[in-house]
């Protein structure tokens, strides 16, 4: 029996030929057989054959090892040639990819384990410290990456290179006819301002994700630097593939080899995380900067110098709102012209500004975001094993995303605060974001990072936890100033915090939820201690004058 064609059924959704990865690869390495697919900085390169035949080896060895459609396989891996494959492969068998980032540790990789329920570990051979006895236990098979020595003979364990090589033909009975709703893999929210959460992730949606961003064609080449543990390393080897494009993989980003690696690899498109930009224009200026193959970047946040590092590289600029649940909603123009716009509202989708009660606020008012799309699955249904988190995110038929914006009357979209960044100081509500902008503007400060504590007079009070330029040191009380010039006094954090590095997701999201844990530490200054405090403007009655 022929089965009709997805896309009959609506007319966005996409056929299981554009978007599964097993009918897309195999039609790929027909076409276009020698076109590369893959290159990594030790010069290995594949062809879309080779990397068929790659993928094909490993699916088939996983299911000798008793992978079947539909059960995760849990990834514990670095970006490199074993985590793509593995990706691929799992695919390949209409299995389920359930990544862990390689930070995780303690309680995280116990709710990831846990979350997908996996019988299957592939970890690379330097994590496995972190996980005790009993937690090996629970897998039926672990496959070791960089092994020291064959764990051949030791009952459960395997090494990558069994996995990878030459062995059974492929079962083909046993693989499925996958549909665009079907999930392909299991990925964890960033947890930056609470505990991760599990999303299942259907091919409509890394689909309709994929088209969210510019257009490329099967000659340009996506840097894959974004950890494959994250939903956006997922989608950019699912999007080369879409495109019948290409990527170049490398471990994880570096501000000191990034340009020399963008020409090494022949990279003409990639994603910016976070502070990538500030790091890249704190390199010193050279006369190569514009000598290289990079046409276009997505700058997720786009910051405030983003005109700065178009015109100093020559790179056009594109900013996007996303998240694991969703798939690019909100896209932006070549080069906005919107200071700290996302872009507006992409076809398909819509958005509702609302307020606690979801009811919309009016044009202009900050709000929570709520999407929903007019194509099924485009926005995933739930987050697994947590009911209640699940009505909440997704309660009265939109997705609540957790993020409070404002529109302006053309429909560009600004994101304002996380709802659990939002801290409200003796009346005041604050936006943490606009905080951290003024702290970044100051000379000495790297990175910074700012959060609500308690208050000994109730509400919140603000503490920023800052990192330095190397070779800077922050002086406190001149910091104090230049922020008392920027912002109103309430916005002015009261505790100060420096530190080496802000710590971060393998997304390099700063880990809000982290430091709030630690709150008001040892090494905190208190400028109120210190007998610096900051008065509100007050007025005349009298004489209308104003007055500090």
């Amino acid at each position: 029996m022929t089965l009709p064609s997805a896309s009959a059924h609506h007319p966005r959704l996409p056929s299981a030929g554009d978007c599964v990865l097993r009918l897309c690869l195999a039609r790929l390495a027909i076409s276009h057989p020698d076109r590369v697919f893959a290159v990594f900085a030790s010069g290995e390169c594949w062809s879309y054959a080779q990397l068929h035949e790659r993928v094909r080896a490993v699916a088939a060895n996983l299911q000798t090892i008793g992978v079947r459609p539909g059960c995760c396989v849990q990834c514990w891996l670095p970006n490199g040639p074993q985590a793509l494959l593995l990706l691929f492969a799992v695919n390949y068998l209409g299995a389920v990819f359930a990544p862990m980032s390689v930070e995780y540790k303690g309680i995280l990789l116990d709710n990831a384990m846990r979350a997908s329920g996996a019988s299957i570990l592939v970890a690379h051979a330097t994590l496995l410290a972190r996980l005790d006895a009993q937690a090996l236990q629970a897998f039926e098979r672990v496959v070791v990456v960089a092994a020291p020595s064959p764990p051949a003979g030791q009952g459960r364990l395997m090494a990558w290179e069994e996995l990878a090589a030459d062995g059974p033909p492929l079962q083909e009975a046993l693989l499925p006819h996958p549909q665009p709703w079907d999930v392909h893999a299991l990925v964890a929210t960033s947890g930056t301002t609470g505990a991760s959460k599990f999303v299942p992730i259907t091919y409509a949606q890394t689909w309709a994700t994929s088209g969210g961003f510019i257009a490329l064609t099967g000659d340009d080449r996506a840097l894959l630097n974004i950890p494959i543990s994250h939903v956006g390393g997922i989608g950019v080897a699912f999007r080369a593939l879409y495109r019948g494009g290409s990527v170049g993989l490398v471990e994880s980003f570096s501000a000191a080899s990034f340009w020399s690696t963008v020409c090494a690899l022949e990279i003409t498109t990639l994603t910016l995380l976070g502070a990538m930009t500030d790091f890249l224009l704190a390199e010193p200026a050279r006369e190569s900067d514009r000598q290289h193959p990079l046409r276009h970047a997505i700058m997720v946040p786009i910051t405030h110098n983003a005109t700065a590092f178009s015109q100093r590289f020559g790179v056009d600029i594109y900013t996007v709102f996303n998240m694991t649940e969703v798939s690019c909603p909100i896209v932006s123009d070549k080069n906005p012209k919107q200071p700290g716009s996302c872009g507006r509202a992409r076809e398909g989708y819509e958005l509702r500004l609302a307020d606690g009660n979801d009811c919309e606020v009016a044009r202009g008012d900050v709000g929570e975001l709520l999407v929903r799309s007019d194509m099924p699955w485009a926005i995933a249904s739930e987050y697994r094993g947590d009911p209640q988190a699940t009505a909440n995110a997704w309660r009265n038929g939109w997705f609540h995303t957790g993020d409070r914006f404002r529109q302006d009357d053309e429909g560009c979209c600004y994101f304002v605060d996380r709802l659990k960044d939002a801290i409200r100081r003796r009346g005041e509500n604050i936006s943490a974001v606009e905080v951290e902008a003024a702290l970044a503007a100051f000379p000495a400060v790297r990175e910074a990072a700012v959060i609500g504590v308690p208050s000994e007079r109730g509400e919140d009070e603000v503490l920023a936890v800052l990192s330095q330029l190397p070779g800077s040191d922050i002086d406190r009380i001149a910091l104090v100033q230049f922020l008392a010039e920027r912002l109103p006094h309430f916005m002015v954090p009261r505790y100060l915090r420096i530190v080496d590095e802000l710590p971060k997701t393998a997304s390099l999201k700063v880990l809000k939820a982290q430091l709030r844990d630690e709150g008001i530490t040892a090494d905190t200054w208190d400028r109120e201690r210190e007998g610096l405090r900051l008065r509100r403007t007050r007025f005349d009655s009298h004489t209308s004058r104003r007055a500090a």
